[in-house]
């Protein structure tokens, strides 16, 4: 078995905090010296944190487990433990030492499928082959987002069809009702209804910018996409799938043929920035005998000296709705026009067609959609540029541009003629051309 050189793989052994050791005498004890972990434990968490002591009991007082990595606890013994980590599918050990007593934390966080062996004195004590089966997995999503935890959420699925593990997912509360009754077999958490003694091993996806170790990923997001980083993270195949959404009422919102558009983002650099754009769309859509509506969450909004209005000729669905009325309202559209945001995501997850105006990010960055409206004579892709660390205070980041006469370019040259040929190779939109004669404006 080759040893990987520890500057790519790490773990911990540390001296047991007081309050564990006060509950149970024989955990007490100093720790072998070793290396530091990759990146110190964040004081800032954005999932909750594991259990204080590993979940999984084994011989003589051991415990161990796969939450935030592989952890072990180890009482003071007659002899020292010998604890040694391997990856079982590289063939590369990736941890070793000697400690009294202690606890040990391998430094990456994703998915590795992890032999633990322990010895004390020569003689095997314990050996561990990781394994999901029949066993309680914890899978985090980020909450307060949209589109990330829908593309990342078929992932999750796909590991517990790998694994056959007891699958429990936490993702922000407002989504769980999209995916409980498509999803039987997967128990749903909001934040503060994770049970987090039980779980056998733990995930959390996200979006790691900083992660220059790779600690929380294996590979960097930006390279792979938005959504297939969480096939990375958990070890499964990257290929992207569209979750199953579950509609309690799956009526037709409008008896009307009907568009939904959404222009509204977090960040100005996602904004469709041509000031005629929207507007001639809309057009457009109108003189095809479409209705326009709008199902963005706010019809103004901005920062500053700069806001953003909802077009001229649509209707106005903005406001608080539950998602799964904009899934409604998506599910039966013709089509959805919108940028690199979430309600994209949600009207790729029930299966219309998705015309996706951005520059911002790369086209690998999201789903694929045959509609996608980039510019490549202008400055592109700087979401993915790893070169270039995104700001999320703020609202009018453009790293290569700001300040200058080509910022947000990359949408701005974006024209409505271009969005417009996008739309007639839509095959609804085809056919309802071809019903309509003189309009002027085909």
């Amino acid at each position: 078995m080759n040893v990987a050189h520890p500057s790519l793989v790490k773990a911990t052994a540390t001296e047991l905090p007081e309050d564990l050791a006060s509950l149970n005498p024989k955990l007490a004890g100093n720790a072998a010296a070793a290396e530091p972990a990759a990146t110190p434990a964040p004081s800032n968490r954005a999932y909750p944190v594991p259990a204080a002591i590993p979940t999984q009991q084994g011989p003589e007082g051991i415990r161990f487990d796969f939450n935030d990595g592989c952890r072990v606890l180890l009482p003071e013994g007659t002899h020292p433990w010998r604890v040694r980590l391997s990856d079982m599918d590289t063939g590369n050990i990736l941890f070793e030492t000697e400690l009294e007593s202690g606890r040990i934390n391998s430094s990456k966080r994703y998915f590795v499928r992890v032999r633990l062996e322990i010895w004390a004195n020569g003689d095997s004590v314990l050996s561990h082959d990781y394994s999901a089966r029949e066993r309680e997995v914890l899978v985090q999503l980020p909450v307060g987002t949209l589109g990330d935890p829908l593309g990342w959420f078929p992932y999750a699925v796909k590991f517990k069809e790998r694994h056959g593990c007891r699958l429990t997912c936490l993702m922000g509360e407002k989504l769980i009702p999209l995916f409980r009754e498509s999803y039987p077999d997967i128990q749903f958490a909001a934040p503060g209804d994770e049970q987090v003694d039980r779980y056998y091993a733990t995930y959390s996806i996200g979006l790691f910018f900083d992660d220059k170790e790779f600690v929380h990923q294996p590979c960097d997001f930006r390279y792979v996409g938005l959504h297939r980083t969480a096939g990375y993270i958990l070890g499964v195949d990257p290929t992207e799938a569209a979750p199953r959404v579950h509609l309690l009422d799956d009526s037709r919102p409008i008896a009307d043929r009907y568009v939904c558009i959404a222009v509204q983002s977090t960040t100005q650099s996602k904004y469709w920035n041509n000031p005629q754009g929207w507007r001639e769309v809309v057009r457009f859509l109108n003189g095809h005998g479409y209705r326009v509506i709008c199902i963005d969450l706010k019809p103004v909004h901005g920062h500053e000296l700069i806001w953003n209005h909802i077009p001229h000729g649509v209707e106005d669905q903005t406001g608080e709705r539950p998602l799964s009325e904009r899934a409604r309202w998506l599910k039966h559209a013709e089509f959805f026009i919108g940028l690199s945001s979430g309600l994209s995501w949600l009207a790729w997850a029930v299966g219309t067609p998705v015309v996706m105006i951005s520059g911002f990010t790369h086209p690998t960055n999201e789903f694929d959609t045959p509609y996608r409206v980039v510019n490549y004579h202008a400055c592109n892709s700087c979401w993915n540029d790893v070169r270039h660390r995104f700001d999320h205070k703020d609202f009018m980041y453009c790293p290569r541009h700001k300040d200058t006469p080509r910022q947000f370019e990359c949408t701005r040259l974006i024209t409505a003629d271009q969005v417009k040929a996008t739309i007639r190779r839509i095959p609804a939109f085809d056919s309802v051309a071809k019903t309509i004669e003189g309009s002027g404006d085909n």
